[in-house]
């Protein structure tokens, strides 16, 4: 049903004029302060009432300017204009207070860090995996080997099972099978033999997915040759710093050169950081965080290379910097790969990490920049 606006001035004075008419004892001591939304009552004589304290409604509510509907409430408007009495609200007991004990104060959430991550949950996890690093680098080396292999192939399942929430389906078995050749390739053939174990894991990829059709073939191989190449043949260069006499020492620089990058570059970041380094990709990096990055593993790398190996400090200088700038591009290239994938994590299973790979990122791409600048500025003894 359409008709004229209901919450027009001259409509409204209508309405009024009938319930006046209706039921002049009501309303005749309404005021123009008390219902300033309506035109102004005209004089009603005198001897009419005033419904006040006496109302029959509970609590002795009185009929005010609010009881009537406001401007804009068409569906009062038209009750009054069909007759209708208007709404009276009443107001009801104020409730007392009830004493008794205070509630139960809500417990505390667990303290989390600026990431959104379970910080004590971060904290313990880090140091597990730290101590069985350095017990397993500085007590018995084949027992790193193992840790290296391990940690190969969780990140290598990690990556196959973040790239199928895309649909891509490169095979797992032979990427295993690969990144334990490749492990040990590196360990017993050195430098030289580590290609022909990414090679193998090629062509292992390559049949094995040819049993699941051509659909999607050219994509899931060349997906699986990018996690090859990514995870096992990359970590294999840590096989390779610790082959020497003082390998142990190599890992342990190289680790270290990443723990004061990331450190630095978060400090410095925090208090300095006002330019995006690259936003689209990773947007809490900053130009300020990159430097302190290079300053703080420049200067830890010098006092590596002069008390580790005893050699030149300019030689620690150049490899502090080398890996700085390596731990940041690998740290950005995972970054790419997730937001690419649209997943926050590479799996949820560290917790407070999320992934082996989120903390693997740093490394993979440090190892191989850390075993070139050794073997060439700092060759073994």
């Amino acid at each position: 049903m359409t008709g004229p606006d209901p919450t027009t001035p001259d409509l409204r004075a209508a309405h009024r004029a009938r319930h006046l008419a209706a039921a002049p004892e009501a309303l005749a001591d309404l005021s123009e302060e008390d219902d300033e939304d309506w035109p102004p009552a005209k004089p009603q004589p005198a001897g009419d009432s005033q419904l006040a304290g006496d109302s029959p409604l509970p609590g002795g509510s009185q009929l005010a300017g609010e009881d009537w509907p406001a401007a804009g409430d068409p569906a009062g408007s038209w009750r009054l204009a069909r007759g209708g009495e208007p709404d009276r609200v009443a107001t009801p007991p104020r409730a007392e207070p009830v004493a008794g004990p205070p509630p139960d104060p809500a417990p505390a959430a667990p303290r989390t860090s600026r990431a959104g991550r379970n910080l004590w949950a971060a904290v313990g996890v880090g140091l597990l995996l730290g101590g069985v690093v350095l017990a397993s680098l500085l007590l018995w080396k084949p027992a790193f080997y193992g840790v290296i292999l391990v940690a190969v192939w969780i990140a290598t399942w990690e990556m196959v099972r973040a790239v199928g929430n895309g649909g891509l389906k490169p095979p797992l078995i032979p990427l295993l099978l690969g990144g334990t050749a490749m492990v040990g390739v590196a360990w017993y053939g050195g430098a030289e033999a580590l290609p022909y174990g990414l090679l193998g894991t090629v062509i292992a990829v390559m049949v094995w997915r040819l049993a699941d059709g051509p659909a999607g073939y050219q994509r899931d191989v060349v997906t699986a040759l990018l996690i090859a190449a990514y995870v096992p043949f990359l970590g294999g260069f840590v096989v390779l710093l610790l082959a020497p006499d003082d390998g142990h020492l190599r890992v342990l620089a190289m680790l270290i050169g990443v723990v004061l990058s990331d450190t630095g570059g978060y400090a410095f970041g925090v208090f300095l950081g006002r330019h995006k380094l690259a936003p689209s990709v990773s947007p809490g990096k900053t130009w300020e965080g990159l430097g302190g990055s290079v300053v703080t593993a420049a200067v830890g790398g010098a006092l590596i290379v002069v008390f580790m190996f005893d050699d030149d400090w300019w030689r620690g200088v150049v490899f502090g910097v080398a890996v700085a700038v390596a731990s940041t591009l690998g740290d950005l290239a995972e970054s790419l790969l997730k937001r690419d994938l649209k997943v926050k994590d590479m799996s949820n299973l560290l917790p407070g990490h999320g992934g082996l790979m989120d903390r693997l990122d740093s490394i993979l791409l440090a190892a191989p920049v850390a075993y070139t600048v050794l073997t060439l500025l700092v060759p073994p003894g």
